[in-house]
């Protein structure tokens, strides 16, 4: 099931010229990678930049139908996010989709190229934020909070998400014409909510 994100945006998924390219690995590794290959697993505890110099990355979110694809990286694009300059964990799953080779850079080996080249420190912070800023905007991350809007505690987790730019997906019991089956499937009663999953 494909997730639609945006319009492609040169700001949000820029492309990354030869020459740009060649700046970056020579902060990382070259390696090659294979068809089904997951590179970055959500929730991992440490994660790696990926730029494509030949094949193709999907970026995945687990939800509960199943598999959504976030955005996939061609050519000269790269994945990651401010979680990655954080050091906090991935909230999607990145996998090659088409074999090929990617430059592989650590956190600090990124932390230190954003801080020496002025110029791609500009495009991957600007699409670090706007991807951070999307993901806000959707509610794609990967906390689930089940409560109702008449709840003092239901809106101090939200205001706390929110707060720490964290993307949360909100369902509110008291509109969502499914929430019976959602607490049925949890097993919760309507006083245990909240619920953060």
């Amino acid at each position: 099931m494909a997730l639609s994100i945006a319009p492609r945006d040169d700001q949000l998924f820029p492309t990354l010229t030869p020459a740009q390219l060649d700046r970056v690995a020579a902060r990382g590794q070259r390696r090659q990678v294979d068809a089904g290959q997951v590179l970055v697993e959500a929730g991992q505890a440490e994660h790696s930049f990926f730029a494509v110099v030949d094949g193709e990355l999907e970026v995945i979110r687990t939800s509960c139908d199943g598999e959504e694809v976030v955005t996939t990286h061609h050519q000269g694009q790269f994945s990651g996010e401010i979680n990655l300059l954080a050091g906090r964990r991935p909230l999607t799953t990145i996998r090659v989709t088409h074999a090929g080779e990617v430059l592989e850079l650590r956190r600090e080996a990124v932390l230190a190229l954003v801080q020496d080249d002025a110029e791609l420190s500009e495009i991957l912070m600007r699409a670090f934020i706007l991807r951070r800023a999307t993901l806000l905007e959707r509610g794609l991350g990967d906390v689930l909070i089940l409560g109702s809007e008449f709840s003092p505690r239901t809106l101090e987790i939200r205001e706390f998400l929110a707060r720490n730019a964290h993307p949360a997906t909100y369902i509110d019991l008291d509109r969502d014409p499914a929430a019976q089956e959602i607490l049925d499937h949890f097993h919760v009663a309507a006083d245990e909510i909240p619920i953060v999953i």
